[in-house]
């Protein structure tokens, strides 16, 4: 097996805001695994807020490149548990190359990873579209280039209520909010029984992480449910999120990948926890392999791919909500024809 690292820099089609930055572009990493005739992709982007960036995940990746060339037979959770103390101090890292290897595993056995999960595709659920913190009337110019049944609308601002009023004018479509911490305990409370009226399924982080009291009195106290993700990052948080949030939004990047995402959707289930995933911004590769959990989630949110101007990738597409799976097996994802910033081989 052959280790392939390549970077990109993803353009977005509009500024992408919430509470703490703004952006226009993304830097990923692609991550491919080759064996004989069969490759496979994973992929991470950088965060600053997560204290990550490509160099950190090159440099870890290429000090335990020996480690990684030297599995070939293993299944996924296995490679994983391996890679795991190699990588623990990065989980952006092993996210891509935990995806990569799937992907190359379920090639080369010549099923979907779906299908390799033994999982059913039949009630798969809808994702939303993701409308970031701008004024009124282009976040309504945004959302009318890309009617949708579910809208997550990031907020944060001195004008959030004002926002849904005015953005619920145009659409009958649900709404998900998405504060990003930025929020206190009172501020909460009264605009979710605000948007309660206005037809908002949810809320998503809206105090900091590190504000334990006042999580634990919204969970109790809140008009609309609470979905846990900057402080549901690994898995032992999916137990300390128990009885402090109604749901956890699981990214793959800040949990290590596919292997332990599946096993904190389990145990949040378990817990009779709301499932979420939820996505950065990325290529059709990462997004490709978060699709392979739909039919384990009550909610998703991978829309990263069609945030961008244009996709270094094929693999799943989406039309109004509706994810549709490649014809091509494992991920379904396959890198297209872009010169990449770097190549590391």
């Amino acid at each position: 097996m052959k280790l392939v690292l390549r970077t990109y820099n993803l353009q977005l089609k509009h500024t992408f805001t919430i509470s703490r930055q703004s952006f226009d572009s993304k830097k990923v990493l692609i991550v491919e695994l080759k064996d004989g005739g069969y490759s496979g992709f994973g992929e991470a982007s950088e965060n600053p807020y997560y204290h990550q960036t490509l160099d950190t995940m090159i440099d870890d990746l290429s000090r335990v490149k020996n480690e990684i060339e030297y599995g070939l037979h293993e299944t996924p959770e296995i490679f994983w548990g391996r890679m795991y103390p190699l990588l623990k101090e990065n989980m952006f890292a092993l996210c891509a190359l935990d995806i990569a290897y799937h992907d190359l595993y379920t090639k080369k056995i010549g099923k979907k990873l779906y299908e390799y999960w033994n999982y059913s595709i039949d009630n798969n659920i809808l994702t939303n579209f993701t409308i970031g913190i701008d004024k009124v009337d282009n976040m309504v110019l945004k959302m009318k280039e890309t009617p949708w049944p579910i809208y997550k609308i990031k907020l944060g601002t001195q004008e959030d209520l004002n926002i849904i009023k005015a953005l619920r004018k145009h659409t009958d479509a649900i709404f998900r909010i998405d504060a990003n911490g930025a929020w206190e305990v009172e501020e909460t409370l009264q605009n979710a029984v605000e948007f309660k009226k206005l037809g908002v399924e949810f809320l998503e982080q809206p105090l900091p992480a590190e504000d334990l009291d006042g999580i634990r009195y919204l969970f109790k106290h809140s008009a609309l449910p609470i979905i846990a993700d900057e402080s549901c990052q690994i898995e032992t948080d999916v137990d300390a999120c128990f009885e402090m949030f109604h749901g956890v939004n699981v990214k793959l990047v800040k949990c290590g990948g596919l292997t332990p995402a599946r096993r904190m959707l389990a145990r949040a289930r378990k817990l009779n926890m709301q499932t979420m995933l939820g996505c950065m911004t990325e290529s059709s590769v990462g997004i490709s392999a978060i699709a392979h959990l739909l039919p384990v989630l009550d909610y998703a949110d991978m829309d990263g791919a069609l945030l961008l101007r244009k996709d270094i990738a094929s693999g799943v597409t989406i039309h109004k909500g509706e994810v549709f799976y490649s014809v091509a097996k494992g991920t379904g994802a396959a890198l297209l024809n872009n010169k990449p910033i770097t190549m590391i081989t």
